[in-house]
């Protein structure tokens, strides 16, 4: 095989498999190859990752080391998809009754979450989560990907507790989105008790439901290491939880001015 056959492919498997760590012996019997040789293969293949932009190759030494692809997203780019997502947001016919707004189709977007989790990505890399949790339904994309990208499992909290899930514990919290008491579960077999979870959501107003699911966790003894919102109301100012990461902050909503508020975060990071 030619050296430019194995650094494409190289790219190829790397990227396909984000933040998991392939040992240089992979590569040099997948390609019955010296390391040496499949050491060069993988600096050319590292110049070429990053001039794209969407992340870099790092190389961890040891016996346990080896090669893996980070996503990344650089300061420009950050602006570029707070910007879209503001403009998004900003158009008036996603406004609903009672001011609330229509979002359903952004995180259901696969390309524009895929990239909107690069952001979560680069803040919570270096976290140490074991898992990536969030509530039903409209986070689940996005912190799908977001798993993905940082390879560690997803956990999907429930509302209601399923028969599928087996053995379940649910807890009741308090949502301020819909200003009532509602009920979250997870299943027995979901967590490993004592691991560190990332929550990833896609809104958050008063932080009832990130505050639910940091409680429903703490009863797996599994500890929040982290929490990333891609939409975060300014009000309340005073929310459940205190630290967080938004990609953009959410102010007023008036159907009757056809007017909504949205701006980035510019301490993303």
């Amino acid at each position: 095989m030619k050296r430019t056959e194995r650094v494409g492919a190289i790219i190829k498997i790397l990227t396909d498999s984000p933040c998991k760590l392939f040992p240089l012996k992979f590569f040099c019997d997948l390609f019955d190859t010296a390391k040496s040789s499949v050491s060069e293969d993988i600096s050319i293949a590292s110049s070429s990752v990053v001039s794209t932009g969407t992340g870099y190759i790092e190389t961890v030494a040891g016996a346990k080391g080896g090669v893996r692809f980070v996503p990344d997203i650089s300061d420009e780019d950050l602006i570029i998809i707070q910007n879209e997502l503001c403009d998004k947001l900003r158009d008036h016919s996603r406004i609903l009754a009672g001011d609330f707004l229509y979002t359903s189709d952004i995180f259901f977007d696969a390309t524009f979450t895929d990239r909107l989790a690069s952001i979560f990505v680069r803040k919570f890399k270096n976290s140490g989560a074991d898992y990536v949790a969030t509530v039903e339904t409209k986070g689940i994309p996005l912190a799908a990907s977001t798993a993905r990208k940082l390879n560690i499992p997803l956990v999907v909290i429930r509302r209601e507790a399923k028969v599928s899930e087996g053995s379940t514990v649910s807890i009741n919290y308090f949502s301020g989105s819909y200003d009532r008491v509602q009920k979250m579960s997870l299943s027995k077999r979901a967590v490993t008790p004592g691991a560190k979870a990332l929550v990833i959501d896609d809104f958050m107003r008063g932080g009832g439901s990130s505050q639910g699911i940091r409680d429903i966790l703490s009863e797996f003894d599994v500890s929040v290491c982290g929490t990333g919102i891609a939409i975060a109301a300014i009000e309340p100012e005073k929310k459940r939880i205190e630290e967080y990461s938004s990609i953009v902050y959410l102010g007023e909503v008036s159907q009757e001015a056809q007017f909504v508020r949205v701006e980035p975060n510019y301490q993303m990071f």
